[in-house]
């Protein structure tokens, strides 16, 4: 049954443009069901973001993104006071003598100026359908914040200290994705099924390709995957991910092209690798060798 499950999901995902394979199907299935949170780890590219998205079109709920970066706190993912509107509150209330400013006063810190961000409005969302929170490249945010997450992702509860705790009455589907440039804590883990997204296989990527560009040719699509695949066996220093084959397919495909050849690689090597040096290394490996190998393939 539990087998069947998966494979259903799988055509599912299919159906809104995203070819899961049987490993990551199954975590995803595991998520949703135990209402656990799902770490996707792997390079940049490889889909992770996209997991919570095409999850978001499936189930029919709210995305609700939080990007992380340094220096991330509690203002910007869980809330804050609009002091603008407080501030225009009290200056409303002065003409009404010292009762309506002290009421005004009391009034400032109720949900009417309370600025939800995604964590919180994750939590207390009352849709009949659970919102998708995507916690994206989590491995970009502090220390601190991380440690901040472990009481979310355990009790599906914020405290707003003048308001009390927000805690959800359906968990929210969690999907955190990291990129790895450090390694998360054992405690943020732990709270987390974790699956690492690989790169697909050719066969699979080129189906993604044929899927997400369908101006690509056949023979165009598997051509570019082959090539993406012998750059990434180049040990370069940002292995193209499949956005990049997707791209670059995409792009061949707008000058008209139906097969790869060496001159269009030259031109547009810049729509699959996004470094100089990975660039420079490309060609001295030979553009003329890897879309031979291409063709090969």
């Amino acid at each position: 049954m539990t087998i069947e499950a998966v494979r259903r999901l799988q055509a599912d995902l299919a159906g809104f443009g995203y070819l899961a394979d049987e490993g990551l199907a199954t975590a995803i299935h595991l998520a949703v069901r135990l209402r656990r949170p799902l770490l996707l780890e792997g390079e940049a590219g490889a889909g992770k973001t996209e997991v919570a998205k095409t999850l978001a079109r499936w189930t029919g709920g709210e995305l609700l993104r939080l990007q992380c970066y340094e220096g991330i706190d509690v203002s910007q993912a869980v809330y804050e006071w609009d002091y603008a509107r407080q501030l225009l509150h009290l200056k409303a209330a002065e003409n009404g003598g010292l009762t309506a400013l002290s009421t005004a006063e009391d009034e400032l810190f109720s949900e009417r100026f309370l600025v939800r961000r995604p964590l919180l409005r994750a939590l207390d969302n009352r849709a009949s359908t659970p919102p998708v929170l995507l916690i994206d490249e989590i491995d970009r945010a502090d220390d601190e914040f991380e440690a901040f997450l472990l009481e979310i992702l355990s009790e599906f509860a914020v405290t707003v200290p003048e308001l009390g705790t927000f805690a959800a009455e359906v968990p929210p589907v969690v999907v955190l994705t990291s990129n790895r440039s450090r390694d998360l804590h054992d405690a943020l883990k732990r709270r987390c099924l974790y699956h690492w997204v690989d790169h697909p296989d050719i066969e699979r990527e080129v189906a993604i390709v044929r899927l997400r560009a369908p101006e690509a040719s056949e023979r165009l699509a598997r051509q570019v995957a082959a090539a993406v695949d012998a750059l990434r066996a180049l040990d370069l220093y940002k292995p193209p991910g499949v956005a990049e084959t997707i791209d670059w397919a995409r792009a061949l495909a707008e000058l008209g092209r139906h097969e790869l050849v060496e001159s269009d690689v030259e031109h547009t090597l810049g729509w699959v690798l996004k470094y100089r040096e990975d660039i420079a290394k490309a060609r001295d490996a030979g553009l003329g060798a890897i879309v031979r190998a291409a063709s090969d393939g």
